[in-house]
């Protein structure tokens, strides 16, 4: 796997897909701006470094811009709890924080680089002075959500081989319950104002710790981030990413997805175990001078974030498409945001009837992101690009996604398949380096010439996706395919329907047919049901294809969702199946 791309491979790639050059929306940067700097390389006339670290390379230098006077005044990163505590970090408070960090680690721990660490914290500032230490020592970070079990905690310390873990006194019982079935588990650093027997005080030692460290010298292909991504099968598999992948991959990949200046600040509610958290909480913004802005949100609670926009100078929200489901329930009109200009929305395809409210109520498009944690973000809606309604955009620059069947073959305009990314002769910079230690995973996940995503969709004329499903949640009725997200989009057009899941459910006749779980709106809590489900079938006859209509409704309470908010619908299909 090739990640230094020599100049006529850089070139070639472009050859392949060609860079979206078109800006729309942000002041012209200064020439000694970060991104400025690599001007000459996205434009192929320079090869990619060999050594490159996202901590000396991209934050330390917009330290340096910053006390130069070069920068706008405003933080790097603003962090609030909703209870009064505010944290604010220019980008030199930053790298200070950050260097002592960074000596806790490697003389307090005694991590090297090349080592691994656990990280699992909730949105709280320590995340990021943690990350970007790891950076600066060569430490590789494995994050988690703070929703996991001892289960999996002692399935990620054990698969990893994880010297040192950081977590929160929440968490330690759940850590201590199985630390003596880690052998490779030296220290464990608690973020809390308490002390725990076995547990280094994270915060009592990096306040006392020297400001003065050097960055280690990183190749651009050196691991830096580790990812346990889960699939349909299996254990969760790690997935590894590098300082090029991650770090230097928004330096080449131009201002498609994320367009933002030096004097902007940006929000994204995704969980700290998420790589969109990783992408558009700390990489992609930073690389612009941007603010990072975050709040501590222990629950997603919608009149918490509708007052955050109104009482902050956000520019930007990224956010899963259930965050967005549950903001339209509100009264919108109720709220005036103080900055928003620019919505995204990534995880899974959101509901074309979503988009439509929050524009009527907010003026505000809504610009789909597609990705997965193997390579980021691979489509989206850029600003100034037409909205398709249902369309997650285009391709992302460095990526060329095409439409194969399963000898590999590129299928015209229109024609359903499976999405995938071309990986030869040249693999792109933005991939993952391995599924750690499972070679045949890593080999699974190719097809010919391209990286398979495991995601079914179509590309039209114009090269705008759109996605169908994924390849094992396709229901096969009678012969016909049926997406499920087709049939969500015309529920959730329904008054009574908040939000949906539909999965396969096992039919004698058909051998299997459309069933949708269905959470209703609480004006319609007390309608029959009965003849409600009739009303819900008849409403997507005429809204879609008739075949596609759900035989079999269900009213629940809630959706089962991971903590990404993205809808389990294994989890809902296996039951209905009856492996659960």
């Amino acid at each position: 796997m090739k990640l230094l791309l020599k100049l006529q491979n850089l070139k070639l790639l472009w050859t392949l897909k060609p860079p979206n050059r078109t800006f729309h929306g942000h002041p012209r940067l200064l020439s000694s701006d970060v991104y400025s700097q690599y001007e000459s390389i996205r434009q192929g006339k320079q090869e990619i470094p060999k050594y490159f670290n996202f901590a000396s390379d991209v934050l330390d230098k917009w330290s340096e811009i910053e006390k130069a006077g070069k920068r706008p005044s405003n933080p790097a990163f603003w962090w609030v709890n909703g209870e009064g505590e505010e944290v604010k970090w220019s980008f030199e408070e930053l790298g200070f924080l950050s260097r002592k960090v960074a000596n806790v680690l490697t003389k307090e721990c005694g991590l090297q680089k090349g080592d691994r660490l656990i990280l699992i914290l909730p949105r709280i500032p320590e995340w990021w002075l943690v990350k970007v230490a790891c950076m600066r020592a060569g430490i590789v970070i494995i994050p988690g959500t703070s929703q996991l079990s001892a289960k999996d905690i002692l399935y990620r310390l054990q698969a990893s081989k994880a010297a040192c873990i950081i977590t929160t006194d929440k968490l330690a019982p759940a850590v201590d319950s199985v630390a003596s079935q880690c052998q490779l588990l030296k220290t464990k650093l608690m973020v809390s104002k308490g002390s725990r027997e076995g547990w280094l005080n994270f915060t009592e030692l990096y306040q006392n710790q020297s400001a003065d460290h050097s960055c280690i010298k990183a190749r651009i292909q050196d691991p830096m981030m580790i990812f346990f991504t889960s699939g349909t099968t299996g254990s969760p598999k790690m997935t590894q990413h590098s300082q090029g992948s991650l770090g230097f991959r928004p330096l080449l990949s131009e201002r498609y997805w994320l367009d933002l200046s030096p004097s902007q600040m940006i929000w994204n509610t995704a969980d700290t175990g998420w790589i969109l958290t990783s992408i558009a909480s700390f990489f992609d913004p930073w690389v612009f001078g941007s603010c990072v802005f975050i709040h501590n949100l222990p629950q997603t609670d919608s009149e918490v974030i509708l007052n955050t926009l109104c009482r902050f100078p956000i520019d930007a929200l990224v956010g899963a498409p259930t965050l967005f489901r549950m903001l339209v329930q509100n009264d919108l009109s109720k709220y005036k945001f103080m900055s928003l200009k620019y919505c995204m929305s990534g995880g899974e395809p959101l509901n074309p009837e979503v988009m439509e409210q929050w524009k009527s109520y907010t003026g505000l498009d809504i610009h789909e992101v597609y990705g997965q944690t193997e390579m980021g973000v691979i489509c989206s809606v850029s600003k100034g690009m037409k909205i398709k309604p249902g369309s997650m955009g285009k391709a992302a620059p460095l990526y060329d996604v095409q439409i194969i069947d399963k000898n590999a073959n590129i299928l015209p305009p229109g024609q359903q398949g499976e999405i995938a990314i071309r990986s030869k002769p040249i693999r792109p910079l933005g991939f993952f380096s391995e599924y750690l230690d499972n070679p045949k995973k890593t080999a699974e996940s190719e097809r010919g010439d391209f990286y398979v995503t495991g995601d079914r969709g179509t590309m039209d004329e114009e090269g705008y996706f759109q996605f169908i499903g994924r390849d094992d949640d396709i229901i096969i009725s009678s012969g016909y395919r049926i997406g499920p997200f087709e049939v969500e989009s015309a529920l959730i057009e329904h008054p009574a329907v908040v939000e949906t899941a539909v999965v396969s459910s096992p039919d004698p006749l058909r051998g299997e047919v459309v069933k949708a779980f269905v959470v209703l709106s609480p004006t319609f809590s007390s309608t029959d049901l009965k003849s409600l489900t009739h009303d819900l079938q008849d409403h997507v006859k005429k809204t879609t294809a008739p075949y596609k209509y759900p035989r079999k409704v269900e009213f629940v309470k809630e959706l089962p969702k991971t903590v990404t908010g993205k809808i389990k619908r294994n989890e809902l299909r296996d039951k209905e199946w009856g492996r659960i």
